[in-house]
């Protein structure tokens, strides 16, 4: 199979790395060849806190996406995360030498080249230049300049940063597993291409997503990336709530909150309990789901709130920023029994669970269209994606030489016409003028 046939995406999270390998079908839909998931053992709130660990289950992850296609992998896409990503808005512009062409994408690359120069604060470096708005000659809410004749070219840009070091670190990871990192991608940028519509992105759209250690929120109005933000709290944190509350080991905890949580603990009587097996030959323990609900409850109501602070951020309340297509929930965390109730409950807007099948092919299996990948999915779309652009940009040359070629001898007599045609008038008004001088001469 052509290596530009399919794409590979690597989620690094914090409780499972997936290795997803996926290609275009005839008609267009993404499909799944193999998926590879191992258990995240170096992973920490989405930072990479242990180097042999995360090789590890990278290579497991991928072994056993291989094992399933039957591909070799040598080149993947991978998603970043983690406390350590911040955005910002930033204005920029170029003044072109020649305002007479007409803008292509060269102009601008420049102008994003320009920012991609911004001095960050010591450490950090930029990951994503996304341009929202373009303005030509003072001329605003351009959403494509290519074509266009003008002399200035200025544009609004998302600019999302993260910690070099923590970039550096996946980068090592992904090269001591023997694969070659072919882009980093921010992962609510991933999840929001699988998960979204063209028309929520368009009418504006949140999409949360709950993953293990980290809750990544990307905001969309009118097709465009306006805000996006890593929350360091997520599922973990609330088995970790579950775990001290009830005073059971861990492994118990998560089966507890996958298996019987609820986000709403008016769902749940008072005498409804589950036993659990005690530690070597100790007496079971009995857990009341309402206890079990109310403390999933505390900690889904703060995360969710803090989420709507970065919405209110974004200023969700201005009129022409609102969010008619309200929340998405996808992630893992968004399983969770009622947190769509509890979402609208927060937000005060309506809200659906995100599943990644808006871009997959009929045929694909449940599992592959579960919110835990949504990420993974939008991953092998952004693969798929810079796979084509590199595909177009080999085949354009030899027809562009010979489009420039007929443009510039076009240009060339258009020149020469002109300068004939001037050289004519120059003539005419050389031969009136010496006749004028003549005239005048002899009058005196």
């Amino acid at each position: 199979m052509d290596l530009k046939e399919y794409a590979v995406g690597l989620d690094i999270g914090t409780t499972k790395i997936v290795a997803m390998i996926g290609r275009k079908n005839e008609y267009g839909k993404l499909e799944i060849l193999g998926v590879g998931r191992s258990k995240s053992l170096g992973v920490h709130r989405g930072v990479v806190n242990n180097i042999t660990q995360t090789i590890q289950s990278i290579q497991q992850a991928v072994d056993q996406a291989e094992a399933v296609s039957g591909i070799k992998i040598s080149e993947v896409t991978v998603g970043i995360a983690g406390q350590h990503i911040r955005s910002l808005q930033h204005s920029d512009y170029i003044t072109r030498g020649n305002s007479e062409e007409v803008m292509d994408q060269g102009d601008i690359d420049t102008l994003c080249g320009q920012v991609h120069k911004l001095v960050m604060l010591p450490g950090e470096e930029i990951i994503h230049v996304l341009p929202q708005e373009y303005k030509i000659d003072g001329q605003s809410e351009i959403k494509e300049p290519i074509g266009m004749y003008g002399g200035r070219l200025e544009a609004n840009f998302h600019v999302v940063v993260g910690q070099v070091a923590s970039i550096k670190n996946i980068y090592r990871c992904v090269k001591s597993a023997d694969l070659d990192l072919k882009k980093i991608t921010l992962e609510p940028l991933a999840s929001a291409d699988a998960v979204l519509s063209q028309e929520e992105k368009e009418a504006g759209a949140a999409l949360i997503d709950i993953g293990g250690g980290t809750t990544d929120l990307a905001i969309f109005k009118d097709g465009i990336i306006r805000h996006t933000a890593v929350i360091p709290q997520g599922g973990n944190i609330i088995t970790e709530d579950i775990k001290a509350g009830c005073s059971i080991i861990e492994k118990q905890a998560e089966l507890l909150k996958t298996k019987f949580g609820s986000a709403w603990p008016g769902e749940n009587k008072e005498n409804e309990i589950v036993s659990i097996p005690g530690l070597r030959g100790r007496e079971p323990k009995e857990i009341t789901l309402k206890n079990l609900s109310k403390i999933i409850h505390a900690r889904v109501i703060e995360i969710l709130e803090t989420v709507f602070v970065e919405i209110k951020n974004y200023g969700h309340d201005d009129p022409k920023k609102q969010l008619i297509a309200g929340v998405v929930l996808t992630g893992g965390g968004s399983q969770l029994k009622h947190i769509k109730q509890l979402a609208e409950y927060v937000t005060g807007m309506p809200s659906r669970i995100g599943y990644p099948n808006e871009h997959l092919a009929g045929d694909s299996d449940s599992e592959s269209t579960s919110p835990v990948f949504a990420t993974a999915v939008g991953l092998v779309m952004k693969g798929l994606e810079d796979s084509y652009l590199d595909t177009k940009l080999e085949e354009q040359p030899v027809e562009e030489i010979i489009e420039q070629n007929i443009e510039q001898t076009e240009a060339t007599q258009e020149q020469q016409e002109q300068a004939v045609e001037e050289e004519k008038k120059r003539g005419f008004f050389e031969n009136w003028t010496t006749k004028l001088k003549d005239f005048l001469d002899q009058a005196e």
